[in-house]
């Protein structure tokens, strides 16, 4: 039996999202005993996908939420859909060979259609808008794009991309900062809440059972797994753990191999619209190569939302927005004394090797898991939604795949994981300034 830290319940935090949400459903807490095929634990992009996946292929399913569904980085992130499912997956090649790394890289495209069907499908309402660029402040950074261009025309990428010069960056971004860039048509950017909120949506109307202020306090495993809350127990064949950087000592050994590291994101008030277009004249998502990376876009609105400050110290800064703030005016000093109307911040979980981790317990091979998904998850949760969703019916190529990559555990525990990962990061950042 593994037990989680018990919580109070929790409401979305205050941000620019949560403020814009499109819809106010509140789903019920899990009371009394309930049966089905599969129990999911966690009310992210993970839990809803594999939700929707399976209730289409006529699995009964029960997804328990311990706050409010989106509650965690999936409600909380920047909004930028972007290509990609790991980083430098060659590195992966000694498990699952060049062809594997191949279909892992593949797998990172067809990720953002995903994204892209299930919103058509459902209708969501969330703000989906297409254009990206990665942003270089080095000259590494340059010969990174024409590789991955040339990368990305081997295997057959099908979307618009194109390098942009030191001379033509004022046509992506009103900043000196950039020596130039690589844009992407097939990336793009949106409102993580409501697209959650919408997917909840799409999951009722499937069938599954969804309840929110219901924390998973232990779970008993075995041929029959039950997990039980403060007030019922679901009982099924399968269980889905998708709780990634807000896991705690739920199962500590997928625990040991997360580690939760903070992002924070402030918005402006509403800009007018000629700085709007100074700014980002082509309403493009943003993100530098840096460690210590910076993100940004505009909201639909028209609010500058800037992100960043990946903090591995397991310690939120007392004032965001202080925090946040000197980052913001390097890029775009001009906006000072531009009101700061929303801060916020949270958890995003990453693993040593930078690959999503997806598999399930060699001792309980009815436990499925998803996690780590190391700031590419808003596309990365709907890959593995259904590579697990395509394991519990019976066979998944690319959830082999997944599973055949060995991950390490953080040493030295919760208390030592960040302080040691914080000391590591500080190095990464040094060769930044290199």
């Amino acid at each position: 039996m593994q037990t989680g830290r018990q919580h109070g319940h929790q409401e979305h935090v205050t941000s620019y999202y949560a403020a814009t949400r499109n819809d106010h459903q509140q789903w019920p807490e899990l009371s009394g005993e309930l049966d089905a095929d599969v129990c999911i634990i966690g009310g992210g992009f993970t839990g809803l996908n594999t939700a929707i996946n399976l209730a289409e292929a006529g699995y009964k399913v029960a997804l328990l939420e311990a706050n409010r569904i989106g509650w965690g980085a999936s409600g909380r992130n920047g909004g930028q859909l972007i290509r990609g499912i790991g980083h430098d997956t060659s590195q992966f090649a000694r498990w699952i060979g060049e062809q594997g790394v191949r279909e892992l890289d593949l797998m990172g495209l067809e990720a953002v259609e995903l994204v892209r069907q299930r919103i058509e499908r459902f209708n969501i309402d969330c703000d989906l808008r297409w254009g990206y660029c990665d942003l270089a402040t080095k000259q590494r950074h340059l010969a990174g794009f024409e590789e991955e261009m040339v990368h990305l025309a081997n295997l057959g990428y099908r979307h618009e991309t194109r390098l942009v010069s030191r001379a033509d960056m004022g046509s992506i971004v009103g900043s000196d900062r950039y020596i130039g860039g690589m844009t992407d048509m097939g990336s793009g950017h949106l409102h993580p809440l409501n697209l959650a909120l919408g997917e909840a949506r799409a999951a009722a109307s499937l069938g599954v059972s969804l309840f929110e202020h219901s924390r998973a306090l232990h779970i008993d495993y075995g041929e029959r797994v039950q997990v039980t809350t403060a007030h019922g127990r679901v009982s099924a064949n399968y269980l889905v753990i998708g709780c990634n950087a807000y896991l705690n000592d739920l199962n500590p050994e997928l625990g040991g191999r997360v580690l939760p590291a903070g992002s924070y994101i402030l918005a402006t008030e509403v800009l007018e619209k000629r700085l709007r277009q100074r700014l980002l004249p082509q309403n493009m998502a943003v993100c530098d190569q840096n460690v210590a990376l910076d993100y940004y876009r505009l909201s639909a609105d028209g609010r500058l939302l800037f992100g960043g400050a990946c903090n591995y110290s397991g310690r939120d800064p007392k004032d965001i927005k202080a925090f946040m703030l000197p980052k913001l005016l390097r890029v775009f000093p001009e906006i000072a004394g531009t009101a700061i109307e929303f801060q916020w911040g949270g958890m995003i979980g990453i693993g040593a090797n930078r690959l999503p981790q997806i598999g399930r317990l060699k001792q309980y091979p009815n436990v499925f898991y998803a996690q780590a998904y190391s700031g590419h998850g808003l596309n990365a949760t709907h890959m593995a939604a259904k590579l697990v969703a395509e394991a519990i019916k019976g066979e998944s190529r690319g959830f082999d795949l997944f599973s055949s990559v060995p991950h390490m555990t953080f040493p030295g525990g919760p208390s030592l994981r960040s302080p040691l990962l914080a000391l590591g990061m500080l190095w990464h950042r040094m060769k930044d300034l290199l």
